[in-house]
Parts: structure tokens; C-alpha cells; sequence
């Protein structure tokens, strides 16, 4: 665990690369999940984080300890992928690629484990097709557990913004999934 203090002592000492590897190690996971939710793309989101990775070596001493580390890099990553959302590159690349491929291989398991997958992709899926101010926060919320305050942090939204994105997030995709259903 990074408290406040060792952070402060690292950016003091000029120990940049040793606080950076740790970031990489603790959060490098985290944020690669949480830039695929918005790229759709495992291979994107990877390029994505590194960059994020690049941008927080290079802003570690303007790092103003107002938020946890790991608001800011919530942060970062978030504005990193909205970028490469507005490129023109990523929007030729759309119509090449496809959306949906699993990061995962395909095992042989008991049935029930099998059905509840199927479950789990089904609302993954509905989750991605969301428009991306919905599908950020209910991320942030169910898949991150971050609080609403810390998603109204991280987005620089209101709280009670981020309440009725998640409720109507919700409502969303409920009714994807009533639908695809019947």
C-alpha cells in the first residue's frame, strides 16, 4: 500500500522509476480493465495505459496529493481513452474490427459454471453498448467499487449526476436485456 507519506518521500528523493514500477505492479491490471470498457479493444486498451503510464512518470511532481494516487490515475486513463476515442484513427479502425472477441479461452467446465459465463457475457456485452457516460460510471461503481464521490472526482461531475447516470445506466440496460431476451 502507497500512503500519502511514502509518496511524498519518493517524489522528494527523485525515485520517480521506483514509484512508477510499483504504480505499474498495483494498478497496471486495474486500469487496462478499466480503459477496455471504454476502448472495447484489449489490445487498444493495453497501448492506452501504457500511455497513461508515460503521462503520470512525467506528472509525478506535479502530483498535488488532493486526491489518492489511485483517483488520479482513474483519472488519467479515463481522459486518455476519451482521446483516443475522438481520434480519426480509432474511428477508421471501428469499421475493421470486431467488438466482441473473448480475452478468455475456451474451457471444458460443469454446466452451472458454463450458464452463469453466458450470464456474465450477456450483461458485459449490454454493458458495452451503452453510451459511454453510463457505461463509465456503472464501471466505476460495480466493477471498480469506487464511491459516488469518487466518481464525481474522477469524472469532475456532480454527485447527484453520477447518481442518475448509474440509475439510468441501470434502466438501459435492464431493458437491453428484457429485449435481447425476448
Amino acid at each position: 500500500m502507497l500512503t500519502n507519506e511514502k509518496l511524498i518521500n519518493l517524489i522528494a528523493e527523485e525515485k520517480k522509476e521506483e514509484l512508477l514500477e510499483f504504480v505499474m505492479d498495483e494498478y497496471g491490471e486495474t486500469l487496462t480493465r478499466l480503459a477496455y470498457s471504454y476502448l472495447k479493444d484489449w489490445g487498444l486498451a493495453e497501448d492506452a495505459v501504457q500511455e497513461v503510464f508515460v503521462k503520470c512518470y512525467h506528472s509525478l511532481d506535479r502530483f498535488r496529493l488532493e486526491s489518492s494516487i489511485q483517483t488520479w490515475l482513474y483519472t488519467i486513463t479515463s481522459n486518455q481513452c476519451k482521446d483516443v476515442l475522438r481520434s480519426r484513427s480509432f474511428r477508421r479502425m471501428l469499421s475493421q474490427i470486431s467488438f466482441f472477441k473473448s480475452n478468455q479461452a475456451t474451457r471444458i467446465t460443469p454446466e452451472m459454471i458454463l450458464l452463469e459465463r453466458e450470464q456474465d457475457e450477456r450483461i458485459t456485452k449490454a454493458l458495452l453498448l451503452l453510451p459511454i457516460k453510463y457505461r463509465e460510471v456503472m464501471i466505476f461503481f460495480y466493477y471498480e467499487d469506487v464511491t459516488i464521490s469518487g466518481i464525481s472526482e474522477i469524472l469532475k461531475v456532480n454527485e447527484n449526476t453520477v447518481k442518475t447516470r448509474l440509475r439510468r445506466g441501470k434502466q438501459l440496460l435492464k431493458k437491453m436485456l428484457e429485449e435481447e431476451q425476448n
